[in-house]
């Protein structure tokens, strides 16, 4: 790789990111149902019906797997606990679940290695859903309740925190788009998902800062750069942009949602939704930023609103089918601290992509994938040089795993999984970073 961790700022984090659902096994241990149990088990929904009942079995593998962390010469290692794990109805503290995240903060202490902790990757327990899930202003509530008794118990041993894991994914991609669990297709719904999952951040927020802890704690959200197909198609890509981008950062930073988003949501928000912008906008530590990649929009004159769709762009594309393009994460850092963030600590939470990986014995070369790292960490520092307070990049992700409506089909880590054994193989990506950051 062309980079190094001397170009970096001192004590710039290199770190690898995780999610609880995509690794743990929801067969071990003591977990409830959640939202993403019961949409896997709808025919259609995911590749090959596949679930996470046994993902990477990290609850009994997760020693290995750090050491692979630490050998990786990363400084932090993030994970996601599982509201499911913690409160198997929603609502109840399940002292077995604590105790495994108690064993798993430990040991990443043990390796050196810095915990960053989500309280929310996507894992709704199935109660809530019953009731209307994130579109029930309760399930937010009920967050702040599930977010003060993990930080009770790991608050002060977690150097970092974050209360959501992308909430257009859990409002937008899943009530809207459909594509996610719950898999709804409502604008109704889906405006207020996005509304209630803000007020769920509000929430936790409160609940961190009420339990003492000494974490910095912020949110993560994930950001696309827009783009216009031709010059007749910038409104469309505004309008995108809007959806994906400025509604949450504008609440968050600013206690107000877009005014031109407001435009096509308006008719749909909850009843006095603007006594909760206080609190969703209370100040954060850091910000967590995930990007992958670019969208091309299409204006559609006539169509309902939003009126755009996605057009593939022409740049070289990942697994998934998502079009490379490193310039847009740097310039996206840029944009956030400049028109929102100013001084606030940015880290780059995710950045990966899916490859089309293979064993060969026991390794795997993926020089795409090396190349994708390479490419964006020279982004980071450009955004860092023009001033923007960068403090980390955690790649997505540690480990090949349950990758939600794709099931194993598609493989983002620099470890590559058999899922047959279970056995790891770190892939010619985890070396390349290794040597990098060493």
């Amino acid at each position: 790789m062309s980079v190094s961790r001397k170009d970096f700022p001192e004590g710039f984090e290199f770190g690898v990111a995780t999610a609880a659902y995509q690794i743990e096994g929801t067969r071990n241990g003591i977990v409830g149902p959640s939202h993403w149990d019961s949409y896997a088990a709808t025919l259609g929904n995911v590749v090959n019906g596949e679930n996470g009942d046994v993902a990477c079995d990290h609850y009994h593998r997760y020693g290995e797997d750090l050491d692979l962390v630490r050998d990786g010469n990363f400084d932090t290692y993030r994970f996601s606990t599982a509201w499911t794990r913690v409160m198997p109805d929603g609502r109840t503290v399940n002292a077995d679940g604590l105790a495994f995240y108690d064993r798993l903060v430990d040991a990443v202490l043990e390796r050196g290695l810095k915990p960053s902790l989500t309280l929310y990757h996507w894992e709704l327990p199935e109660v809530f859903a019953d009731a209307g899930g994130w579109s029930n202003r309760d399930t937010a509530l009920a967050f702040g309740d599930y977010a003060r008794a993990v930080m009770d118990r790991l608050g002060d041993r977690v150097g970092a925190v974050a209360t959501i894991n992308e909430p257009w994914c859990i409002a937008w991609l899943s009530h809207f788009l459909g594509l996610h669990a719950p898999g709804m297709r409502n604008i109704r719904t889906a405006t207020r998902a996005m509304h209630h999952i803000n007020l769920a951040h509000a929430e936790g927020m409160q609940a961190i800062r009420a339990s003492g802890s000494k974490a910095d704690a912020g949110i993560v959200l994930n950001f696309a750069w827009p783009k216009p197909e031709s010059d007749a198609d910038a409104k469309a890509a505004r309008r995108f942009d809007g959806i994906h981008n400025r509604w949450f950062l504008e609440a968050i930073t600013k206690g107000q949602y877009p005014a031109d988003t407001l435009d096509g949501l308006g008719p749909y928000m909850p009843d006095g939704w603007q006594d909760d912008m206080a609190a969703i906008s209370a100040p954060i530590d850091w910000l967590g930023v995930n990007y992958y990649t670019r969208t091309t929009l299409r204006d559609l004159p006539g169509a309902v609103w939003p009126a755009f769709e996605d057009v593939p762009g022409p740049l070289p594309k990942t697994d998934m089918g998502w079009e490379i393009y490193p310039d847009g994460l740097g310039d996206m850092l840029t944009r956030i601290a400049r028109d929102y963030t100013g001084d606030t600590p940015i880290i780059v939470t995710e950045n990966g992509m899916a490859g089309d990986d293979h064993l060969d014995g026991q390794t795997c070369d993926d020089p795409v994938r090396v190349q994708y790292f390479d490419d964006h960490l020279q982004s980071v520092l450009r955004s860092i040089k023009q001033g923007t307070p960068v403090r980390g990049y955690y790649a997505w992700s540690l480990l090949d795993n349950y990758e939600w409506s794709f099931g194993y089909d598609k493989r983002f880590g620099i470890v590559y999984v058999d899922y047959a054994t279970q056995a790891r193989y770190p892939k010619a990506s985890y070396h390349a970073l290794k040597d990098a950051i060493g």
